[in-house]
C-alpha cells in the first residue's frame, strides 16, 4: 500500500486495514475456488509445492513412456496379426501339397501353382506386418522403456517370416511323393518356428501391457500424492467465502461510520 501525504483517523485507519485484510483473504479464497488448490505457489506453502511439483513432473514423464509402451503393444499386435495370418497360408498350402498325392501330373501341376501363389502372399504379409516404422516379421528390434530415466528396458527381437527366411519354403516341386512329402515337412517347420516365435512375442507383450497397468497406477499415485499436498477443500473455501463477504461488508460499514465522525467537523463551519 502506497503511503499517502493525508492523514486519516485512528479509527479509520484500523478500518481500512482491516477491509484490506478481508479483500486479500477474498482474492486468496477465490484463487482457491477457481484453481482447486490450496497451495498455487511457492508463497503459499513452499515445502508442499515443491514435493508436490516433484510428483507431477515425475507422473509426466510416466505419462510419456506409457505412451511408448502403448505403442508397442501396437507393434506386437501388428506382429501376431501377421503369424495368425501366415498360419492359415502356410495351412492352406500343407493342404494344397497333400492334394497332390492323388492328383495326376496336370493337376499336380496346377496345385504346384497355386502352392507358389500362396508362399508369395507370405513374403507380402510379413512386409505389411510394420506398424509405425518397426516390423518385427522383418527381423526388427523393439526397445520398451519402462521408468523415466530408461533403465528400466525391454527388447523384443523380431524373426524374418518370409518364405526364404526363417520360415525356409521352397517353391512347390509336386512331381513326385517323395518331393511332396520334403514340402510338408518343410512347412510343418514353418508352422513350429510361426508358434516358437509367437510364444516369446506373447510374453513380451505381457511383459508390456503389465508395464503399462503399473505406470498407470504409479501415475495416479503420484497425481493423488500431490493432490494431497495442494488441493483446496472447496466446502471449506466456501464457507470461508461467505464468511469473508459478512466480513467485508461490515468492515465498509464500519468505515463509513468512521468518515462520518470525522464529518462532525463540517458541523463547525
Amino acid at each position: 500500500m502506497a503511503v499517502t501525504d493525508i492523514t486519516l483517523t485512528s479509527g479509520m485507519r484500523a478500518n481500512l486495514i482491516s477491509l484490506q485484510g478481508t479483500v486479500e483473504l477474498l482474492n486468496r479464497t477465490q484463487e482457491r475456488l477457481a484453481s482447486g488448490k490450496k497451495v498455487n505457489s511457492p508463497l503459499d506453502n513452499a515445502t508442499n509445492y515443491f514435493v508436490a511439483k516433484s510428483h507431477m513432473d515425475r507422473a509426466s514423464d510416466l505419462a510419456v513412456r506409457k505412451d511408448g509402451m502403448s505403442e508397442a503393444i501396437q507393434t506386437v499386435k501388428a506382429a501376431n496379426e501377421g503369424i495368425d495370418a501366415i498360419t492359415q497360408l502356410i495351412e492352406s498350402a500343407k493342404g494344397l501339397a497333400q492334394s497332390a498325392y492323388s492328383a495326376g501330373t496336370t493337376a499336380a501341376g496346377t496345385l504346384a501353382g497355386q502352392y507358389d501363389e500362396v508362399v508369395a502372399q507370405i513374403d507380402f504379409i510379413a512386409a505389411d506386418s510394420i506398424y509405425k516404422g518397426t516390423n518385427l516379421l522383418a527381423g526388427d528390434e523393439l526397445t520398451v522403456s519402462f521408468n523415466e530415466d530408461g533403465s528400466s528396458s525391454l527388447t523384443i527381437t523380431g524373426f524374418d517370416a518370409t518364405s526364404g527366411g526363417n520360415l525356409a519354403i521352397s517353391g512347390a516341386d509336386f512331381s513326385s511323393a517323395t518331393s511332396i512329402d520334403a514340402a510338408v515337412l518343410e512347412l510343418d517347420g514353418a508352422l513350429d518356428t510361426l508358434r516358437t516365435n509367437a510364444t516369446a512375442l506373447s510374453s513380451g507383450m505381457n511383459v508390456i501391457t503389465t508395464r503399462n497397468e503399473f505406470t498407470d497406477g504409479m501415475v495416479n499415485v503420484l497425481s493423488a500424492g500431490a493432490d494431497a499436498l495442494t488441493a483446496a477443500d472447496t466446502n471449506e473455501e466456501g464457507a470461508n467465502m461467505l464468511m469473508l463477504q459478512v466480513r467485508q461488508a461490515l468492515g465498509t460499514t464500519a468505515l463509513s461510520l468512521s468518515a462520518k465522525a470525522a464529518q462532525s467537523v463540517l458541523r463547525l463551519f
